[in-house]
């Protein structure tokens, strides 16, 4: 896939993927709109705490959430 759409491509579309995770009224991907939206990305199965544990790898800042930044630095291959 890198192949086909270029290094900056590959970010781009993998950071579109944030707008599909956060909840629209805060900006941020919250744990309820991971939870809500994870079947999305194939998460279903996993559980709060794993929910929770990725949120926490993420969120450089320390406030709950990932801001856009993040969740690109988070999947960034």
């Amino acid at each position: 896939m890198a192949d086909k759409l270029g290094g900056e491509g590959l970010i781009g579309d993998l950071c579109s993927g944030f707008q599909l995770l956060v909840d629209a009224e805060k900006g941020v991907i919250t744990f309820e709109s991971l939870k809500n939206n994870s079947s999305v990305l194939g998460l279903q199965d996993l559980s709060d705490d794993d929910l929770r544990s990725m949120l926490r790898e993420g969120d450089f800042d320390g406030v709950g959430a990932l801001n856009q930044i993040e969740f690109c630095v988070l999947i960034k291959p």
